[in-house]
């Protein structure tokens, strides 16, 4: 894997510490000889923020820095707590110019080594690993040809060239749509600043075409597709299989994980979060506390054949509300 790499997720108060040290454990478990720089960035308080979104427990802190992890700042220009999401676009302005990064959503679970996925960091792409979740069609209002087309239009890039033509007309897989759990590029310069520029045109001058569209919480993969597509990128520039597969999970939730995931990434969360030094600190947030360390985790995975599991996220969501077992 091509050397300087950077990997970058967002660390906060809240859930996302906790999540932070799961990272981290992952990561160094999985990735024993990794060369690179492993940082998260944290917002700092400041006018988008009602509340302090820094770390709120020393102790994660100490535990990112035994994994040699370093947190860095970073000031909230255009988002902050009305759209959190935008932590990532705004954080790559930690990153060295010039030097290749990978950004990972804190709610990854790392389970296999980096240097084994054929990354081309000329060319970006980001998490297939996605449901049809936007646009949602209105009665009488522009189908997804029209609405994708006048974000292409708006930032003067080429749309029929983004189109998977294998795809049927107006099939919402046609379009270019990721997730965001992973971006990466050569430069996170380029990418953060393109990023910035999109999203912030498309939050505050969105095209007619969007009237009837929520763009909270989706504006990070709206205007996604047009970055990578802008950057020479696309749907097919990494091989499937790596991340969000035998390399990385993108677990979201723990409920989640448990639910749908494979035996073999429950052992792995389970072995990472054993030791004492890391249960003492994540047990303080209830739902790991729960999920982890007293078996709710396997009470939700009972609930579920993994070879034939409900085709939308939404449907197993709402069974383990059913059961109780939605925990944030």
């Amino acid at each position: 894997m091509p050397n300087p790499i950077n990997v970058l997720a967002i660390v906060q108060g809240g859930r996302l510490e906790f999540e932070a040290v799961i990272f981290a454990a992952s990561f160094r478990a999985a990735n024993p000889n990794f060369e690179g720089r492993l940082i998260f960035a944290e917002p700092q308080p400041g006018p988008l923020w009602r509340s302090n979104p820094k770390i709120r427990h020393d102790e994660v802190i100490d535990l990112l820095e035994d994994f040699d992890a370093e947190i860095i700042p970073f000031e909230s220009r255009y988002f902050g707590e009305k759209y959190p999401y935008g932590n990532k676009i705004e954080a790559l302005k930690v990153l060295p110019e010039g030097e290749n990064f990978i950004f990972f959503d804190t709610d990854t679970l790392h389970t296999g080594p980096l240097s084994d996925v054929p990354f081309d960091f000329d060319k970006p792409s980001a998490s297939m690993r996605r449901e049809g979740t936007w646009p949602k069609l209105e009665l009488y209002g522009p189908n997804y040809a029209q609405t994708w087309k006048s974000l292409y239009d708006k930032f003067g890039l080429d749309f029929e060239s983004s189109l998977d033509l294998s795809q049927p007309d107006e099939y919402w897989q046609r379009f270019l749509y990721f997730n965001a759990g992973f971006f990466y590029y050569k430069c996170p310069k380029i990418f953060g600043e393109m990023f910035t520029k999109f999203a912030v045109e498309t939050r505050d001058n969105p095209p007619d075409e969007l009237v009837c569209q929520e763009l909270n919480p989706w504006l990070d993969q709206v205007v996604l597709p047009l970055v990578i597509h802008a950057l020479g990128g696309g749907r097919d520039a990494l091989p499937a299989g790596y991340l969000d597969g035998e390399t990385t999970c993108h677990y979201r939730l723990l409920q989640l994980l448990y639910a749908r995931e494979s035996d073999r990434v429950v052992e792995i969360l389970e072995t990472v979060t054993a030791p004492n030094k890391i249960k003492k600190v994540i047990k303080n947030y209830d739902p790991i506390k729960r999920m982890i360390y007293q078996s709710r985790g396997h009470k939700a995975r009972a609930m579920f054949d993994r070879d034939n599991l409900p085709k939308r996220e939404q449907k197993m969501r709402n069974m383990l509300k059913k059961s109780n077992l939605w925990l944030r």
